[in-house]
């Protein structure tokens, strides 16, 4: 136990502390990952198969993005742009957050963060912005992608460990789930500065090299496949001092899932003998603090790749709206 939570001490400090660390993420949390899982002694044939496989789907998603971006960027950046101008800037990038935040459910999150991607990089937005645009939209694609069992992992396991169906989700934390998408758009008006207009600006975004595509990818992979390592590696000290704690305090303590899995939290956590406001507090927690940080989430991981945006970035940022969110919706689940 005392060696998982050093590994778990390093993980949170190291990448805002250490400047090789924050520029090689995706090596140092696959080392952690290793570490814990072999410190937990639950590093096995299993899981190594299933680190090795889990990352697969999300790297092709990740390889043909990059493929099919470099293929037709001219016509995309032309119709995202005239888009952009039909509604005015402020009010497309709202309607990105929200659009693609309800739309994660069906096209799952890693879909939705890939035209997320596409869209930053042809709008002329400043870098604080940008960073802030990308934190909101991936907040919200986090968020909205949990309502059905084909958004993301988190769903798909929740609904496969309780035997339910396809509309459990959104009976369960539809309306504080839709709300908070509609929130995160409204805060893109306020914190994004974009351009008025776009009319006679071309975007910044460079043609990506093939080699640069497939480095990106090679790196996602290392990624996901360090957090499937950790996410287990950790299981050992959530069963211990997690399981069978009070809502409220499940609600806090599940902002961990801010550096780790949250799909494996959700798998270690949720159990058919815990009734409906147990788990509507265990998932909340878990999908809202999952956006504070990089390794919360899938479309953190490809955004903050594909963009450059480092840990220190994207924590100055979504850490305090995270924060804010959480506590506002601890009031409405455990107050009213």
């Amino acid at each position: 136990m005392i060696g998982l939570v050093i590994i778990l001490i390093l993980v949170l400090l190291l990448p805002f502390s250490v400047k090789k660390v924050e520029e090689n993420l995706e090596i140092f949390l696959f080392i952690m990952g290793i570490a814990a899982a072999l410190v937990s002694g639950m590093m096995n044939g299993h899981l190594i198969q299933k680190a090795l496989i889990d990352p697969i789907n999300i790297t092709l998603a990740v390889l043909i993005a990059g493929l099919v971006t470099k293929w037709a960027q001219a016509p995309l950046e032309k119709s995202i742009l005239t888009l952009s101008n039909l509604l005015s800037p402020k009010i497309f990038l709202a309607l990105t957050v929200i659009v693609l935040g309800l739309a994660s459910s069906i096209i799952t999150a890693i879909i939705a963060a890939i035209v997320l991607v596409i869209i930053i990089n042809v709008l002329p937005l400043d870098r604080q912005s940008e960073i802030r645009f990308t934190i909101l939209a991936c907040f919200s694609i986090g968020l909205g992608a949990a309502l059905t069992p084909i958004g993301e992992p988190l769903s798909t396991i929740t609904v496969s460990k309780l035997d339910e169906g396809f509309f459990y989700l959104i009976d369960l934390i539809g309306w504080e789930v839709i709300p908070a998408v509609l929130l995160f758009g409204l805060l893109t008006i306020i914190f994004v500065k974009p351009h008025k207009s776009t009319h006679g600006l071309e975007s910044a975004s460079k043609t990506e090299s093939y080699q640069e595509i497939l480095i990106r990818s090679v790196k996602i992979y290392l990624f996901v496949m360090g957090l499937t390592f950790l996410g287990h590696g950790f299981e050992p000290l959530i069963n211990e001092y997690v399981l069978g704690l009070h809502p409220m305090l499940l609600y806090w303590m599940n902002m961990i899932s801010a550096v780790l899995d949250n799909a494996t939290l959700a798998a270690a956590e949720i159990s058919p003998a815990m009734d409906s406001e147990t788990i509507q507090a265990i998932l909340l927690g878990l999908l809202i603090s999952g956006g504070m940080l990089i390794p919360g989430n899938i479309p953190n991981i490809i955004s903050a790749s594909k963009l450059n945006i480092t840990s220190k970035e994207w924590a100055q940022f979504g850490v305090p709206v995270g924060l804010i969110t959480m506590l506002v919706y601890f009031v409405v689940l455990f107050v009213f």
